[in-house]
């Protein structure tokens, strides 16, 4: 049996040289020697690659505010979403924000955290994020863009990874490009070495009224431990975005006796006001004009009949 065996290892590399067998040319020498042996292996065995997939870019941002929800694009400026994320992560300081993955379409939780199929070493596992806390807040240089501090809380096959917090970055390049983004952190996940993590996060959905913020993520992991995933989550804060201003006081409208003067009032002749002369705007003054009072009608009719007469 072994003789027959290495007479066909002779022998194969000048069958599949001369045949003209496609299929031949591409088998290994793992696949001959199981096929000879009988030990043929099944496509369930295989492990699939792991595939990076791009992140997806949203076309539209749609913001909520006031329970009403509409494309920035439409009456929203750059600067305002910027500003009302400043105002949302400003109030959120110091908490937690819930993760989930999401359905994009209707902006609702499938699961209370998101999946990463990755492997630590050489065993195929899961890891699992569900939670971030906001560590600092502080407006960019140039004033385009926030930096964040965030913690995440990693778990893979059951046991916490030790990471050290993220240096991210939130800019918003045009009223339909806001992202989150950061450089990689380290996570000890083996007994050698650190794994980084890099996080890109575009937004597409901003509710300032319940603090929700959601969007594509793209999660990648290398060192000894790789993998990563691509999907839609929704980060879910503690407070809203309000109050987005300081609320601001209309002007007091001046009444018509303010603009025209305060008007004396003249019974019988006499000026019941204290003052005679009234000023206006501070420059011009009024002076009223004394009327005579009127007679009584029955003194007049007498005064007319004694002239007749």
């Amino acid at each position: 049996m072994l003789r027959r065996i290495i007479l066909s290892l002779a022998l194969m590399p000048l069958f599949i040289g001369l045949c003209g067998c496609e299929s031949l040319r591409e088998l290994s020498l793992h696949d001959i020697t199981s096929g000879l042996l009988g030990n043929k292996v099944s496509d369930s065995e295989i492990e699939p690659a792991i595939v990076q997939r791009q992140i997806k870019k949203p076309t539209s941002i749609v913001v909520c505010r006031s329970h009403q929800c509409a494309p920035a694009k439409i009456s929203m400026t750059r600067e305002y979403v910027f500003n009302s994320l400043l105002q949302l992560f400003d109030n959120n300081n110091y908490q937690k924000m819930l993760v989930c993955q999401a359905d994009p379409m209707s902006h609702t939780c499938i699961e209370n955290y998101i999946t990463l199929p990755i492997k630590v070493g050489v065993v195929p596992t899961q890891a699992y994020i569900d939670a971030v806390k906001i560590t600092d807040v502080v407006i960019g240089k140039k004033g385009s863009s926030i930096d964040l501090i965030l913690n995440y809380n990693l778990t893979y096959g059951g046991q916490v990874a030790e990471c050290t917090p993220a240096n991210s970055l939130l800019f918003a390049r045009t009223i339909d490009h806001v992202l989150i983004e950061d450089s990689g952190y380290n996570c000890k996940m083996t007994t050698i070495g650190h794994t980084n993590v890099k996080t890109v996060f575009t937004i597409d959905y901003i509710d300032l009224d319940y603090g929700y913020i959601g969007g594509y993520y793209s999660i990648g992991l290398t060192g000894p431990a790789y993998g990563g995933s691509n999907d839609y989550m929704i980060l879910r804060m503690p407070r809203n975005a309000y109050p987005l201003s300081p609320a601001l006081r209309a002007p007091k409208k001046k009444t018509q006796a303010s603009l025209m003067g305060a008007v004396p009032t003249i019974t019988n002749g006499t000026n019941t006001s204290a003052e005679q002369s009234i000023s206006h705007s501070g420059q011009v003054q009024i002076f009223p004009i004394e009327k005579k009072a009127e007679e009584p009608a029955e003194e007049t009719k007498a005064k007319t009949e004694t002239k007749t007469e």
